[in-house]
């Protein structure tokens, strides 16, 4: 990192530099466009990923923490840069979506939670929350009260008009921009729709059948996790994790887990790595089963749906025997897991090895070369590389890319650098390479478990923890690949038993925020079926 030092240095010599893991560099609100564009475009350090943006409230500042990483080797290198302003009545910095495309909606959330506002960002609304919100949430001073602006913007002002700030001669303008066109046809997906997959309402602009033009709007969820958590000490936020991405829970709660451990100091026993290894596989195949039934039935396949979730059931079976729970599970805790595995725990997952085995054969001869089902995927929804990259989206959707991102691959954790698998990576880009690759997934997934399940050590399966847990001062993150790609978790500590600040890290954002750019030119029957093969789940999106 010594080279990447050197270069800031050399264009922003004003610029702070700590010198740890990873690297941090602040800089004032209006060198951070020139860094991040230093960053972006050096050929040997390309930080083309912008993985995390993290609003921050640091007392006298409000500010943001970019975490940037490279795609040609997830994780190798990684950059968090620190900025801020001291204006709390009118805090400005710069927008980053003329070099990142995933920046546009978590500039808007970091508005609506804060009250940055970002100049040349070009739909300056809020994000969740609604324009007549008063307060900013996630600030340290906000009072709580639920209120709503007396004052209520018309409707027009917040569904048909963004604004966008620039800076002409060292003046703050704001200019005011129609999202559609006068004549333009529009109508309402979601959010109460079951095909949008959760509450999520998508406003859409029509050329006949074809559609012209998606405005994104978050659904009615609110649930303010991530600000509940300032006022709950580290055990009692490991169950708001299952409730993000709920079909990924047990990965989700392995994450937050290891940050804390990592922090703390942790060790966990390896009866536990074990187990957590095997569930958070058998997780991502109950996940990927769900999402493979759901696109098959948003194409009309109402019996791939039947049987998806036939198979999922077996699963969650396990999984109630296991913890107790099935959807919401408590298994993981910090030093390990909560309960061991029941006597016949690897009997049963080692007869549902071949069986579903036996299912995807079955699944690619009645479904996936079917002519009606490929006639509404191949070239259906493409997303390309580079845009995948640019939007951040990973997990099997990014790597129908052609992007390899696997966080078990590039930044191995628990037990993933002890097993063979494949990465599953397809070039196509469209609705039906996402589909075939979490059918390949899940094979791989079969393939890991295999590799462990008559392997598991005895001992203890659970250090025992302090009941209230400190974590030293300092900022930790910890990533791990979930059901929809990289699920993180980001604790900012003060030594106290409770976080200062907490971040989730959504891969389901990103796989919304790119539905106006692979829909654009689709047909609106099609809608639907490029919805079901990005597979997001809404309440990982709006924590």
């Amino acid at each position: 990192m010594e080279t990447i030092k050197k270069l800031i240095l050399e264009k922003l010599p004003e610029a702070v530099i700590e010198d740890k893991q990873p690297l941090c560099v602040s800089v004032e609100p209006k060198q951070v466009h020139l860094l991040m564009e230093t960053l972006y475009n050096n050929p040997e350090y390309n930080f083309d990923v912008l993985l995390k943006v993290i609003g921050m409230d640091w007392g006298e500042k409000l500010g943001v923490i970019y975490f940037l990483t490279g795609s040609k080797d997830l994780f190798a290198k990684e950059i968090v840069v620190k900025t801020a302003t001291a204006d709390r009545e009118n805090p400005l910095l710069y927008s980053l979506t003329d070099l990142y495309e995933t920046a546009l909606l978590n500039e808007r959330e970091i508005y609506a939670m804060f009250g940055i506002r970002f100049i040349n960002n070009p739909d300056m609304r809020k994000f969740f929350l609604n324009e007549d919100w008063i307060g900013y949430p996630l600030r340290k001073d906000y009072d709580g009260a639920p209120a709503l602006n007396p004052m209520k913007v018309e409707s027009k002002e917040i569904q048909d008009v963004t604004r966008r700030l620039t800076e002409v001669d060292g003046k703050i303008q704001e200019e005011r921009i129609d999202i559609f066109e006068v004549d333009d046809y529009i109508i309402n997906i979601g959010p109460q729709h079951p095909s949008t997959h959760g509450v999520m309402h998508f406003r859409t602009a029509l050329d006949g059948e074809i559609i012209k033009k998606i405005d994104v709007h978050s659904g009615y969820i609110h649930r303010g996790i991530e600000k509940l958590s300032e006022n709950l000490g580290y055990h009692q936020i490991l169950h708001f994790t299952d409730r993000l991405d709920y079909l990924s829970a047990n990965i989700n709660r392995h994450c937050l887990c290891m940050c804390i451990e990592k922090a703390a100091e942790i060790e966990v026993p390896e009866r536990a790595q074990y187990i957590r290894t095997i569930l958070d596989e058998l997780t991502r195949i109950e996940s990927h089963l769900l999402g493979w039934a759901a696109q098959c039935n948003d194409l009309g396949a109402t019996t791939a749906f039947v049987y998806g979730m036939r198979e999922r059931e077996m699963i969650l079976h396990i999984f109630e025997k296991v913890c107790g729970g099935r959807l919401i599970m408590n298994q993981n805790v910090i030093g390990g897991v909560m309960f061991d595995i029941y006597p016949e725990f690897q009997k049963e997952v080692k007869e549902f090895i071949p069986y579903m085995r036996e299912k995807l054969i079955e699944y690619d001869r009645f479904f996936s070369h079917n002519v009606i089902a490929l006639g509404r995927m191949i070239g259906i929804g493409v997303l390309k590389q580079e845009d995948a990259v640019s939007y951040a989206i990973t997990g099997p959707a990014g790597r129908a890319s052609g992007w390899s991102c696997d966080v078990r691959k590039h930044k191995a954790y628990s037990l993933y650098d002890q097993v063979e698998f494949k990465e599953v990576i397809r070039k196509e880009g469209d609705s039906y390479a996402r589909y075939l690759n979490r059918l390949d997934e899940i094979a791989e997934s079969l393939h890991i478990i295999e590799q462990l399940i008559d392997n598991i050590p005895e001992g203890s399966f659970q250090t025992k923890t302090k009941p209230i847990i400190r974590i030293p001062e300092g900022e930790y993150y910890q990533s791990v690949e979930a059901g929809r790609g990289v699920f993180s978790v980001f604790i900012d500590s003060r030594g106290d038993k409770t976080p200062y600040r907490l971040k989730f890290r959504s891969p389901s954002m990103s796989l919304v925020s790119a539905m106006p750019l692979i829909c654009k030119g689709e047909k609106l029957a099609d809608f639907i079926g490029i919805g079901g093969s990005m597979d997001y789940v809404i309440p990982d999106i709006d924590r």
